[in-house]
């Protein structure tokens, strides 16, 4: 592999699926690995029981789709969906290779552990000081979830509730400024975790 694009694609879908090697993409199906192939990322599946299931490695196009989008594909696919044909099949190392068209594939929403996940992500390096340094987190149910912040350069610690579904990059981004105006702002008296509350819910 010797493109930079190729390698910054690889590596990136590698970390997105870190995840997955604690958790089933679907039901009956784990990950087993990410593979490195030319222009693509072949992603090794086992579905059934560790004895009695197979093996397959699903073969994404690098330039098909965005890493972020991969987990949704995979479990679109593995749900049952077959959208790939006779031409797609091939074998290796003793598995089918399956080359999927992401084109033609709309992916499952993310569920709710793995919108957490993003969130938690993004937010999980310290930063410099005018980022929030991440300290702790709560889900509330409902697709809510708090946030514990704390800026290096304010005392205290600062609740904050972000809605999982649809929520945008931007959010993370400026949750620095966010988490400062009054608007947000109010007591926390039933979470001694924190010393404010920001509602972020509506944002």
């Amino acid at each position: 592999m010797t493109d930079p694009e190729d390698r910054e694609q690889q590596a990136a879908v590698s970390r997105l699926l870190l995840y997955y090697l604690n958790a089933p993409i679907v039901e009956g199906c784990r990950l087993r690995g990410v593979l490195p192939t030319p222009g693509a990322v072949r992603i090794a599946i086992h579905a059934g029981d560790d004895e009695e299931g197979a093996t397959f490695l699903y073969e994404i196009p690098h330039d098909a789709v965005a890493p972020y989008y991969i987990p949704g594909i995979l479990r679109t696919v593995l749900a049952g969906t077959q959208l790939y044909g006779g031409s797609d099949i091939s074998e290796a190392m003793g598995m089918t290779v399956i080359r999927l068209h992401p084109e033609e594939i709309t992916p499952d929403p993310e569920p709710e552990q793995g919108q957490a996940l993003t969130v938690l992500r993004a937010l999980s390096c310290p930063g410099d000081d005018e980022h929030p340094f991440l300290i702790g987190f709560l889900m509330l149910g409902h697709s809510l979830m708090r946030l514990y912040v704390q800026r290096p350069d304010r005392p205290g610690i600062v609740g904050a509730d972000i809605r999982l579904t649809g929520t945008p990059t931007a959010l993370i981004a400026s949750l620095p400024t966010l988490i400062e105006e009054e608007q947000y702002q109010q007591p926390a008296p039933d979470d001694p975790h924190c010393d404010l509350l920001v509602d972020l819910t509506d944002w």
